[in-house]
């Protein structure tokens, strides 16, 4: 288990063990920046309130420590077929939690956006990319009550919702590297 020091995370140096962070940002991450400075409460506090919606443990830990960016591993395993794959789908980058980059829950391509100018459906928030440039999307789903669900919404096929993970930790872990599929489907 890291410990606060060990992780460079001396705000989680009094988290009891089940709290502590488990998403490490050097796995979870390509290498590449973060799209914006590390995330703090007030950021937080006014993202949750004009969202609507309180982002999952992971998720904001995670941001503590590098918000945002490209994904070291780009697909993730999906129970049916897609209009990316027949087993998989590709994901590219983690929104932000901020306004400031222009991939960020708050900002240009936020959440919004996807609702508003591409019809996507109003199920929660878009968290995530796929290279399919806008064709479809992961999203934390809030239809139902706790812990939000993480789905893939397929513009292409009418916004089929497809539930990937039952929470943002369990989809983060289980990214793998698209190499892993046969592709040619």
């Amino acid at each position: 288990m890291l410990s606060g020091t060990d992780a460079g995370l001396p705000w989680a140096l009094n988290l009891p063990d089940y709290r502590r962070p488990v998403l490490d940002p050097a796995t979870v991450f390509d290498g590449s920046g973060p799209l914006e400075d590390p995330l703090t409460d007030a950021v937080l506090r006014a993202v949750e309130a004009q969202l609507g919606y309180q982002l999952p443990t992971a998720y904001v830990d995670l941001a503590r420590r590098h918000n945002g960016g490209s994904f070291a591993r780009d697909a993730h395993p999906a129970p049916s077929r897609t209009s990316w794959a027949e087993d998989h789908v590709g994901v590219y980058t983690l929104a932000s939690i901020g306004r400031a980059a222009r991939f960020s829950l708050c900002g240009e391509l936020g959440s919004a956006f996807w609702v508003a100018e591409w019809g996507y459906p109003d199920i929660g928030i878009y968290i995530a990319d796929c290279p399919s440039a806008g064709h479809d999307m992961i999203a934390l789903d809030y239809r139902s009550s706790g812990e939000p669900a993480v789905v893939h919404v397929d513009q292409e096929w009418n916004y089929q919702i497809t539930v990937l993970a039952p929470d943002f930790e369990t989809f983060v872990t289980g990214l793998v590297d698209e190499s892993e599929y046969d592709v040619e489907d």
